[in-house]
């Protein structure tokens, strides 16, 4: 695959977030905003905004004016899909599928007509790819596929599809790379961390099913400053991990953030409790119940270096963050 010119890290970079609106886009706009870097995000519902970021109209599914916008961007990051923090019926299922699938193939058409193109196409990934695993850590090489007890069948269906669908793309003027990403930990509203926060301090934050499942995870800091590295880094592309080098199990993960809270104990919920209580909230049991233990070979291969490599930190900074909102 061509690459681009080397973009220095020093240099005014344009950022182009397909579906920038949500948790992870936020982050990614305050990041490079935070830097001078102008940031374009293409969104179905634009609006005005006074924090510097331009929001341009796209459907996800079509071409159109938002075309322009990727001409000879530094980066384009595509994180558009419908959340899969839902029940996995029929209707649910093909949005969450055609959502990722549509964005993707759109954005490689757009790529194809854009003269310049892009120097670089980041699209979203999930480390959800690879197989439940209860013993060694997967890096990039990890097995991919799907198992029974982990009841993962559809989740994997998705990763694989998405991801096939972005290598198909032929960008050849264009890098690209897969991000495979952990839980990011953060203050937003959809960010998991609040709501681990409220079970413990409402003295529910045991173990949940058998606590042993791994937890793969990246603070909302250290997955901006990756997309920002891999972004400089022209020698990266394919899949990536995005995610902290120390995964750790659900059951110490709850320790940890009980801990933070200064919450001694906490109740546990059995596998049972989780079916009854993800019925209710309209979510799956395959969301706490797999184990993803994941790891950032390429990352630390390159050079990277996290500001959060281990869980209790990461947990402590967001803690006390909170605490001073």
């Amino acid at each position: 695959m061509a690459l681009p010119a080397a973009t220095e890290r020093t240099s005014l970079k344009r950022i182009v977030l397909a579906g920038g609106s949500g948790f992870l886009g936020t982050l990614l706009a305050a990041h490079f905003e935070k830097a001078g870097s102008p940031v374009v995000i293409l969104t179905r519902s634009p609006r005005n905004r006074t924090d510097g970021a331009r929001e341009v109209l796209w459907d996800a599914r079509s071409p159109g004016g938002w075309v322009r916008e990727l001409e000879g961007a530094t980066a384009v990051v595509n994180l558009t899909g419908r959340s899969v923090d839902c029940r996995y019926h029929a209707t649910n299922r093909q949005e969450i599928l055609e959502s990722r699938l549509n964005s993707t193939r759109v954005i490689a058409e757009a790529i194809a007509n854009c003269n310049p193109p892009p120097g670089i196409w980041l699209n979203a990934s999930t480390a959800t790819i690879y197989r439940h695993t209860l013993g060694p850590a997967w890096d990039e090489s990890g097995e991919i596929g799907a198992t029974p007890e982990a009841k993962d069948a559809f989740s994997i269906e998705v990763a694989t599809a998405w991801e096939r669908a972005f290598t198909e793309a032929r960008t050849p003027n264009t890098r690209q790379v897969a991000l495979r990403s952990a839980m990011v930990l953060g203050l937003g509203e959809n960010s998991v961390f609040p709501a681990l926060r409220r079970l413990a301090r409402c003295g529910l934050g045991g173990k949940m099913g058998t606590g042993r499942q791994f937890v793969s995870w990246i603070h909302q800091t250290d997955f901006c400053r990756a997309v920002d590295w891999i972004i400089a880094r022209e020698d990266l592309d394919g899949p990536i991990n995005i995610a902290a080098p120390n995964p750790v199990s659900n059951a110490e993960m709850l320790k940890i953030v009980r801990a933070a809270c200064g919450v001694p104990f906490g109740l546990p919920a059995a596998e049972w409790m989780l079916e009854f209580g993800a019925f209710f909230l309209r979510t799956e049991t395959e969301l706490i119940i797999k184990s993803r233990r994941v790891v950032p070979r390429r990352l630390l291969e390159s050079g990277f270096q996290f500001q959060y490599p281990r869980l209790r930190e990461a947990v402590e900074d967001l803690h006390r963050k909170m605490e001073g909102e």
